[in-house]
């Protein structure tokens, strides 16, 4: 027999438009920012929103994860405790968290997810989590399909969240301080001011330029969609689409993840998913009409140079064609992809700088612009805005219906419907009322009527007529028993929807080191108390308490000296160029370079 496994396409959500936006294409569960203390500051949601949004993703057993995933001061834990207990009883299903100290506290019986900000990257680190009593761990995006391989060898039943899709920090996350050095906006507490996304130069110790305006800490995005079944094989059981603060255009393109994950179940009966309903989308799905600065699957299978978008930081969009000929008022494309009127298109001109035009109109391979762009030909020309796509996404554009067999049968009071869905939930209701016989057929009327399941979250995969003669019900009153009948079935999944109901353990486990420095990013006095009580003797205060003198602000695993093909490792070729190397930003703010070979990092130090 074989063993199955849930797995669980987990989408964002900015607000409540765009969580039953992921649900009704295809979502298995949700994470949504609380209202406070969430990883995006500026992505917080009311109780109110999130009570309404639990309601609709639970008829679909889709459960909601809230994001309080920042450290916290001390004079905050007292008010996270109170809204954690309001967002247990609004019903969520699980809070994604990074400080300790919440461990502390007098919380719900709620499970606990461990954020990617705790830098989870050892099979040490996540089984100490589960331990702890944390329900899944969210793994650092810079993983290989290896190392994911190893931890769930290693910790066969801790449920691994990984991230499969949307924008990369440069950064292992949590370990990042550069916003908070020289912004006073902390990534930890979910003010990232994207320090990564800006331009700078690099220069050697001799302050030679090496590369002048570049964007480079910039990565592309992550696009793991043809890599899903590789990711379950390794032990991925939660799959994750980044973009808390995307549109809900972007949430219902990118939650087509959903077909291609289904493709995958239908070949691989072990893996099967974790929520109810049948998805049917009124548009195709194409990842690269949404935002995206191109893709790359990372370091999934191992360092590449794929990773990196050095000339911009912001949407390229899909590759439409180039340019073949400028005339007048418009140009000529050479490309198999047809252009729409109003569409948005960009180019890199011949300094590398992202440079962009609307188009007024389209006459087959011509192109009018609103304002004709410097351009040459040969120029390659994206598009980063397709105003027949966002047309199609601004309407309803998929429906999620949940399976129903519907039975009417007579009894000795008159009739009763019975519905039984795709879950095994049951509800019956009853007509009486005296038989009488038809005096035409009735069973194809019958079926047309009990069919019309409307604007209701089922769908109807077969109508039962259990008679033993042709019996007349009036329309209306069909109509009546039918929506009762709905309205009970609804009840009664939401009555048996199964919300874990779990009490984290008092544990004193060892931690897997016993000093922590400001990387533990300790913020309260709780998280030293949970630390103390896990063995660790030595706990320095988190960076945003207490600046490190000379702390490392990134640790990434991108590399400046492998981008340029200096690496000693990976290309054996010596740099023309004395180290240490510097970022010079804008603002003329010098960061010195480190390159840590024996763990292939480079280390990002603001230099004085």
């Amino acid at each position: 027999m074989i063993r199955q496994r849930k797995i669980e396409l987990l989408a964002p959500a900015k607000n409540l438009e765009c969580g039953i936006a992921a649900v009704d294409h295809g979502a298995d569960a949700i994470y949504i920012g609380a209202p406070r203390f969430g990883a995006r500051a500026a992505a917080g949601n009311s109780l109110e929103d999130i009570a309404e949004l639990v309601r609709y993703a639970h008829v679909y057993n889709v459960r909601i994860y809230v994001t309080v995933n920042t450290i916290l001061k001390d004079e905050e834990l007292k008010d996270t405790e109170k809204m954690i207990w309001d967002l247990y009883r609004a019903g969520v299903d699980a809070l994604i968290v990074q400080d300790m100290g919440l461990l502390e506290l007098n919380l719900p019986p709620i499970p606990l997810h461990a954020s990617t900000q705790m830098d989870n990257r050892t099979p040490q680190k996540v089984r100490f989590l589960a331990e702890a009593g944390f329900r899944q761990v969210v793994l650092a995006r810079e993983l290989s399909l290896v190392e994911i391989g190893n931890i769930h060898h290693a910790c066969p039943d801790v449920p691994l969240e990984v991230f499969v899709h949307g924008a990369l920090c440069v950064s292992y996350s949590g370990q990042c301080y550069v916003s908070q050095a020289c912004f006073g906006r902390s990534a930890n507490r979910g003010e990232c001011a994207q320090f990564c996304r800006l331009a700078f130069d690099m220069v050697d110790a001799d302050g030679k330029s090496i590369v002048r305006n570049k964007h480079l800490l910039s990565l592309k995005d992550l696009n793991q969609s043809e890599e899903l079944e590789q990711l379950l094989d390794a032990g991925a059981s939660s799959l994750k689409i980044e973009g808390r603060l995307k549109d809900v255009s972007y949430v219902k393109n990118v939650t087509a993840y959903r077909q291609k994950l289904d493709t995958v179940f239908k070949r691989r009966k072990e893996y099967i998913r974790a929520s109810s309903g049948k998805v049917k989308l009124e548009f195709k799905p194409q990842l690269d009409k949404s935002f995206s600065r191109g893709f790359t699957n990372y370091f999934l299978f191992d360092r590449n140079k794929d990773i990196f978008s050095f000339d911009t930081p912001k949407s390229l969009g899909e590759e439409m064609g180039t340019v073949k000929e400028i005339r007048g008022n418009y140009l000529t494309v050479a490309g198999i992809k047809s252009f729409n009127n109003g569409d948005g298109v960009c180019f890199l001109d011949e300094t590398g700088k992202l440079q962009g035009f609307r188009i007024n109109r389209v006459e087959n391979n011509k192109l009018f612009p609103q304002e004709m762009p410097r351009i040459k030909p040969r120029t390659i020309l994206y598009r980063n805005f397709d105003q027949e796509f966002e047309r199609l996404m601004s309407r309803k554009s998929a429906e999620r219906k949940i399976a129903v067999i519907l039975k009417l049968a007579e009894n000795n009071r008159g009739f009763t419907l019975s519905l039984t869905d795709e879950d095994d939930h049951s509800a019956s209701v009853v007509l009486e009322r005296e038989k009488e016989r038809a005096r035409t057929p009735q069973e194809d009327n019958l079926r047309t009527q009990l069919g019309k399941l409307g604007n209701t979250p089922f769908e109807a995969s077969d109508i039962v007529i259990d008679w033993s003669d042709n019996w007349f019900i009036p329309a209306s009153m069909l109509a009546e028993l039918r929506r009762k009948g709905i309205e009970k079935l609804l009840e009664v999944r939401r009555i048996n929807y199964r919300q874990e109901i779990y009490k984290l353990p008092r544990t004193h486990h060892a931690f897997p080191v016993n000093e922590l420095t400001y990387l533990g990013n300790v913020m309260n006095a709780d998280a030293v108390s949970f630390y103390r009580n896990h063995g660790v003797q030595r706990i320095a205060p988190a960076y945003e308490k207490a600046p490190a003198e000379e702390a490392v602000l990134m640790f990434c695993k991108h590399c400046l000296r492998y981008s340029m093909g200096w690496c000693p490792s990976w290309h054996k070729v010596r740099s023309p160029y004395r180290e240490p190397y510097y970022l010079v930003s804008s603002d003329n703010r010098r960061f010195r370079l480190e390159f840590d070979c024996k763990n292939c990092q480079m280390k990002v130090y603001a230099e004085k």
